[in-house]
């Protein structure tokens, strides 16, 4: 029998376990996909520990790549053999998962399956920040914090191929040669960072600031900004941003801030497809490097969470059902 992994309560990364499950089947417009690759994230780990509620028993993961195996009643526009990945599927920590296939995202020659299961969330993110939050134009200058992360070392990439000086931040020698790697310009470390953005930036203040650390941030990244600035607050790493009075956005220069979520950026097939296939398209021709700084196998899920949590890693963490299927 296949296997997943589970939670039946919440706790620490000991509670995830490998059990034998049936092989599931898809319903009406849907797939099922034979798991290459699945991503980790944070969200996880949140979901395991209680931190959000979950129903037990619970599998984990929304990311993954794999090959469609079945198709489910009204499916016409994939067929068995394809290659995709999904950053909004459910219980992707599996061998085999289904997926809607209007949620599917089209995996193409040339792209790894390992690395189409690293891409789609933080790959996305960035591309809709980068795009969308704030549409970055060539000579913007632009501050993006935890540089040698997953969304990090992606959206570094996405922006100097948009023609931008890129500032960023890392907490470690190793991650800020990472972040240079890159493409960043220049590499911070956390101390003082609005008072060194303005001496890199001739006092003038970057056009803006992507900040999914959140709160411990937050204040240094209006300081950063230039007059009628952007910033971007996608996440919160180090928690939520406080009450805030709208009044301090006119007290640094008629500033703006937006809080965006990637769901409200993949509405349709359509805007789906525009993202990814300009990821995967990137990955293929080589411009665009996906990192991914550990796998495990899917019975380790436990130790990935471990490792995540530790704040040690760089790029993304992945889980592999099984070694078959990694190349295309």
């Amino acid at each position: 029998m296949p296997i997943a992994v589970h939670t039946t309560r919440a706790g620490g990364p000991e509670v995830l376990t490998a059990v034998d499950v049936p092989r599931p089947a898809p319903g009406p417009g849907e797939l099922l996909v034979e798991v290459a690759a699945v991503g980790v994230n944070f969200i996880e780990t949140y979901q395991r520990s209680g931190v959000y509620p979950v129903e037990h028993p619970f599998v984990p993961g929304s990311e993954a790549s794999g090959t469609v195996v079945e198709l489910g009643p009204g499916v016409e526009d994939f067929a068995v053999g394809d290659r995709v990945a999904t950053t909004e599927g459910t219980g992707t920590y599996a061998e085999y998962t289904v997926l809607s296939a209007e949620k599917a995202l089209r995996v193409p020659d040339g792209v790894p399956l390992d690395v189409a299961g690293a891409l789609p969330l933080q790959g996305m993110t960035a591309h809709y920040l980068v795009n969308s939050s704030y549409a970055v134009q060539a000579g913007d200058t632009a501050l993006c914090y935890a540089g040698a992360g997953g969304v990090g070392l992606l959206l570094i990439q996405l922006l100097k191929l948009k023609g931008a000086t890129v500032i960023t931040t890392t907490s470690t020698p190793g991650k800020a040669a990472l972040a240079r790697a890159a493409g960043a310009d220049h590499v911070l470390d956390y101390d003082d960072v609005p008072h060194r953005v303005r001496e890199l930036t001739g006092g003038r203040g970057v056009d803006v600031v992507y900040d999914g650390i959140g709160k411990d941030t937050f204040e240094h990244s209006l300081d950063a900004l230039r007059i009628r600035g952007t910033l971007v607050l996608f996440g919160g790493a180090s928690g939520q941003v406080p009450p805030f009075d709208l009044q301090q956005l006119n007290a640094h220069g008629s500033l703006t801030v937006t809080r965006p979520k990637l769901n409200d950026f993949l509405l349709d097939a359509e805007e789906r497809a525009w993202r990814s296939g300009e990821l995967f398209s990137l990955v293929a021709e080589g411009r665009l490097d996906v990192r991914i700084g550990g796998r495990f196998p899917l019975a380790d899920a436990g130790l990935a969470h471990t490792e995540l949590e530790s704040r040690r890693t760089t790029g993304k963490l992945v889980l592999e059902p099984s070694a078959a299927g990694q190349d295309g």
